[in-house]
């Protein structure tokens, strides 16, 4: 199946938005999932609140529908998206559920990552000592590309 593009200015190859390129010739709700945090649930409940036709394509999107996308992804709350969609619920420093996309879902794993070493929570020296965190086995896997075996003798 190809692309069938009628005019060449309203195409967008590619846009910039929360600071990722979103590729023009994919369907919107996939392509807004190269938006760290925000995947194709989010995506798909985004688009239905802004009223985008879901079979367009990312590059056929008007700067006025990207400005829409980007207001409802930031502010969810303010859209009527329930709370426990979002993917940082009752945060701890101030107890508020909100939607992390892009830098700052690196920012706030790296910062409960200190808190847990700080507070020397077990499971903060786990990913302290780069161990396995979530209770799997580590008798045999995971050695990190050191071999042991035993030897046959001759």
């Amino acid at each position: 199946m190809s692309l069938v593009v009628t005019t060449k200015e309203q195409f967008n190859p590619m846009s910039r938005v929360l600071n990722t390129n979103v590729e023009g010739n994919v369907k919107v709700m996939y392509a807004l999932t190269a938006i760290k945090g925000v995947g194709r649930r989010y995506s798909n409940l985004v688009l239905k609140k802004a009223d985008i036709d879901l079979s367009k394509r990312a590059g056929e999107l008007t700067s006025d529908e990207l400005e829409r996308i980007v207001d409802i992804i930031q502010n969810p709350l303010q859209y009527k998206i329930p709370t426990w969609f979002l993917n940082r619920q009752k945060n701890r420093v101030d107890g508020k559920y909100s939607q992390l996309v892009s830098n700052a879902v690196d920012n706030s794993l790296r910062e409960d990552l200190e808190r847990m070493k700080k507070i020397r929570l077990h499971r903060g020296l786990r990913h302290d000592w780069h161990l396995r965190v979530r209770g799997q086995h580590t008798k045999t896997t995971g050695r990190g590309g050191r071999t042991v075996g035993v030897t046959k003798k001759k």
